[in-house]
C-alpha cells in the first residue's frame, strides 16, 4: 500500500478533526457560521445527521454510512469545542464519561459480576425521589430526547409491560376507529388545535397496532416515504415536471401506472 494513501490511525484522525473544528471556531480567522453556532442552534443539525445515519444503515451502503457517521461525529466534536471554550467540559470528559458508564453497566464483562439490566443499573445510578407515578416520571425523562414516533413506541411498550394493555387485538382496532372518528369530527369543526390533538391520538394508537404486530413504525414510514418518492418521480417524469393544471383523474392514472411499473421491475422473471 502506498504510505501516502494509507488511512491514519483512529486517534490520529480524531486529533486532526479536533484541530480542524478548533480552527473553524478560532475568533481570529475562523468561519463566521461556525463561530455563530451554539448548543441550541445546532439541535436541528444533530437530529438531521442522526436520521441520515439511520437512513444510511437501512440502505445498506457502507460508504454512505461512513460518510454520515462522520457528519454525526462532527456534531459531537463541535459541541465539545463549544463547551470547552465556555469551560464546561471537553471531548476528553465526554469520552471518559461514556467509557466509565459502559464499564459500570456491564459488571459481568468488566467486574466479574452477574449480568443486570440497564434499567436496574440506571435506576441505581440516579435514584429518583419518592413518587406516586414512578413509571410516568421515568418515561417522561426517557422520551424527552426521542423523536415523537420512537417516544410513542417506548411509552406504549412500557405501559403495556406494566399491565396497561388491551385483552386482544380487537380492542386495539376498536380504539383506532374511535380515535379516527374523533379526528374527523375535530377536522369538521374547524378547530385546528383540537384536530392536532386528535391526529396525535390516531398516530399513538397506530403505534400500538405496530407493537401488537411486532413491526417498526419508523421503518414502515421511512419505507413509505421512499416508495412515494419513487412513484412521484415517475409521475413528474411523465409530465416533464409540470403537474399544474392536471386533473386528479390524470394524476391518479399516472400514479397507478408508476406503481405497476415498479411492481413489474421488482417481480422476478420466471426461471431465473
Amino acid at each position: 500500500m502506498n504510505p501516502q494513501t494509507q488511512t491514519p490511525a483512529p486517534l490520529e484522525a480524531l486529533a486532526e478533526l479536533i484541530a480542524v473544528v478548533a480552527r473553524l471556531r478560532d475568533p481570529e480567522g475562523g468561519c463566521p457560521w461556525d463561530l455563530a453556532q451554539t448548543h441550541a442552534s445546532l439541535v436541528p443539525y444533530v437530529l438531521e445527521e442522526a436520521h441520515e445515519v439511520a437512513d444510511a444503515i437501512r440502505s445498506g451502503d457502507d460508504h454512505h454510512l461512513a460518510e454520515e457517521l462522520g457528519d454525526l461525529l462532527l456534531q459531537v466534536v463541535l459541541h465539545a469545542q463549544i463547551a470547552s471554550e465556555a469551560g464546561s467540559f471537553d471531548l476528553a470528559q465526554i469520552a471518559a464519561g461514556i467509557s466509565a458508564k459502559l464499564v459500570r453497566r456491564h459488571p459481568h464483562v468488566f467486574g466479574g459480576g452477574e449480568p443486570a439490566s440497564w434499567e436496574e443499573i440506571k435506576a441505581a445510578e440516579k435514584p429518583q425521589p419518592a413518587s406516586t407515578s414512578p413509571l410516568s416520571d421515568r418515561l417522561a425523562g426517557k422520551v424527552r430526547g426521542q423523536p415523537a414516533l420512537a417516544g410513542a413506541m417506548t411509552i406504549s411498550k412500557q405501559a403495556a409491560a406494566a399491565g396497561f394493555e388491551w385483552d386482544d387485538m380487537s380492542g386495539v382496532w376498536a380504539k383506532v376507529h374511535e380515535e379516527l372518528d374523533e379526528l374527523k369530527e375535530a377536522v369538521a369543526s374547524g378547530d385546528r388545535p383540537h384536530a392536532q390533538e386528535e391526529l396525535g391520538d390516531v398516530l399513538f394508537t397506530l403505534v400500538n397496532v405496530a407493537r401488537w404486530c411486532g413491526i417498526e413504525p419508523e421503518a414502515g414510514l421511512a419505507g413509505t416515504n421512499s416508495r412515494f418518492l419513487d412513484r412521484f418521480s415517475r409521475v413528474e417524469a411523465a409530465l416533464d415536471g409540470d403537474l399544474k393544471g392536471r386533473s386528479i383523474g390524470e394524476l391518479e392514472g399516472l400514479w397507478q401506472q408508476a406503481k405497476a411499473e415498479i411492481r413489474a421491475e421488482n417481480t422476478p422473471t420466471p426461471g431465473c
